[in-house]
């Protein structure tokens, strides 16, 4: 199977939710089609491909909160490489760095620890959803903290009416799962 026919069977699982979490809303869900081994095996293939062939030389995978840590966890372990949270405040044991990050509706804190990355460290980060850009750009600004270098930041949705993109000034990869949709 080629990444094309994953990416086919990866959309045709995708579930989509009407006026979810409000009215005019079609909510695209991940975990939906994650309920199918097959779909997760033809997901995990398109992400290690895509991450061997633009960033190979990569060190260790930086996964957002909450559904970050699914992928994160899965591409570190077939690269055999380490996979580093990012959390919201006070979630994790230990010396913590953190930056706060502005939401639609408010303000809100990422942590990470402050040994998981080391300085000139290649890192990608990755998350489920690029929406307005506020969470990915606050992990960037962590991962830099201490000293990492981001390779790219991937995603498997993105919400391109908010513009998120636009916030970031590194390298976005992936975010072709739904790339034709009218979201």
């Amino acid at each position: 199977m080629n990444d094309e026919q994953r990416l086919a069977v990866v959309k045709e699982h995708i579930g989509e939710f009407p006026d979810f979490p409000k009215k005019g809303i079609v909510f695209k869900d991940i975990f939906t089609a994650l309920t199918n081994g097959h779909v997760c095996t033809c997901l995990k293939e398109l992400i290690v491909n895509h991450v061997r062939s633009k960033c190979p030389d990569v060190e260790v995978i930086v996964g957002l909160e909450s559904r970050g840590f699914l992928f994160s966890f899965t591409i570190a372990a077939e690269l055999g490489i380490g996979c580093v949270p990012v959390r919201k405040k006070g979630k994790l044991p230990g010396e913590c760095v953190s930056v706060e990050y502005v939401l639609e509706y408010g303000k809100d804190v990422f942590e990470m620890q402050k040994d998981s990355i080391k300085k000139g460290q290649k890192v990608l980060i990755i998350d489920d959803l690029l929406a307005t850009g506020g969470s990915m750009e606050a992990a960037v600004r962590l991962v830099r903290k201490l000293g990492g270098e981001v390779q790219e930041a991937l995603v498997l949705i993105e919400l391109p009416f908010l513009n998120g993109r636009k916030r970031l000034d590194y390298r976005m990869g992936l975010a072709f799962v739904f790339q034709d949709w009218k979201i």
